[in-house]
């Protein structure tokens, strides 16, 4: 891996603060800045947050009526296997 040394200004509580977290977690310093950077980066924004909601809200709507469809379509499928059922019966295809 690559890499590129990037320095930012802290307080020595901060810095500290640091040291004794990575120390505690078997960590350095920049693997916990890392860590902590890569998460700080990867969170959705607030635009992408209310998007999420909507669609959410969306799929929570639309949820019971697919449920609903899926329902129906199972009924219909049983109906027609029974009717197919029948028939062949009746042709004498089928015990």
């Amino acid at each position: 891996m690559q890499t590129e040394r990037v320095t930012f200004l802290t307080t020595p509580d901060h810095k500290a603060a640091l040291d004794a977290f990575a120390s505690s977690n078997g960590q350095s310093v920049g693997h916990v800045l890392r860590e902590a950077s890569s998460r700080y980066i990867g969170q959705p924004t607030p635009e992408e947050e209310a998007e999420l909601a909507v669609l959410v809200q969306q799929a929570n709507a639309a949820i019971p009526k697919m449920q609903a469809s899926l329902d129906n379509m199972v009924e219909t499928l049983d109906r027609t296997h029974r009717k197919v059922d029948a028939f062949l019966r009746d042709a004498g295809v089928r015990r």
